[in-house]
């Protein structure tokens, strides 16, 4: 099988992660996308995130009704902080007959000779580059990536905290069974 693999804090996921995951499972070959809950991303602060087992939570609302989009808790079990190399490493001896590529967005992409044995990645991996507002796909970076035509929309999950806080509607822009749960159990506030 050939695997997306979506990383991302997910604090919440959202409309416009769900939208980039459907359009990369349905137009760049691949079987599903997982969507990579990071429990302590190494380049942010862990006391900005909700706990890692509520988000997965989130999670696994919002893809629960798709048979291609998969919440995976696969970094809950490895060294903290997550680093991509460990996870991969992991899943490809875990997986030996799945293909992995890494879906980001041309932030992230920007951004991989940075992470932990980024060279190593950038020589092993493909990856499915979504465009993202302000940051061109550079590529003076040698790596083996397409770039997808994802639709965009300019939702981020920092927008959707603020909103929760300051007593904002954040219809639309998470499924229902998110929004039910983030309100139910007070979250984010």
């Amino acid at each position: 099988m050939k695997i997306g693999l979506y990383f991302g804090s997910f604090n919440p996921i959202h409309i416009g992660h769900l939208i980039i995951a459907n359009h990369c499972v349905e137009n760049e070959n691949l079987d599903e996308v997982w969507f990579v809950v990071s429990p302590q991303n190494p380049f942010k602060q862990e006391s900005q995130l909700l706990n890692a087992q509520l988000r997965l939570n989130l999670v696994r609302l919002a893809t629960d009704n798709s048979i291609k989009l998969k919440a995976s808790n696969i970094e809950f079990n490895l060294p903290k902080p997550s680093y991509t190399i460990n996870t991969l490493i992991y899943l490809e001896e875990k997986y030996p007959n799945h293909q992995f590529e890494i879906i980001l967005g041309s932030d992230g992409f920007q951004n991989i000779q940075k992470w932990k044995n980024g060279d190593y990645i950038i020589k092993e991996y493909r990856f499915i580059v979504y465009e993202r507002p302000g940051f061109l796909v550079q590529e003076n970076i040698k790596a083996n990536f397409k770039l997808t035509n994802s639709p965009q929309l300019l939702i981020s999950s920092t927008h959707i905290r603020e909103s929760i806080k300051n007593n904002k509607s954040i219809q639309f822009l998470v499924p229902d069974l998110v929004k039910e749960n983030i309100e139910n159990n007070g979250l984010y506030k």
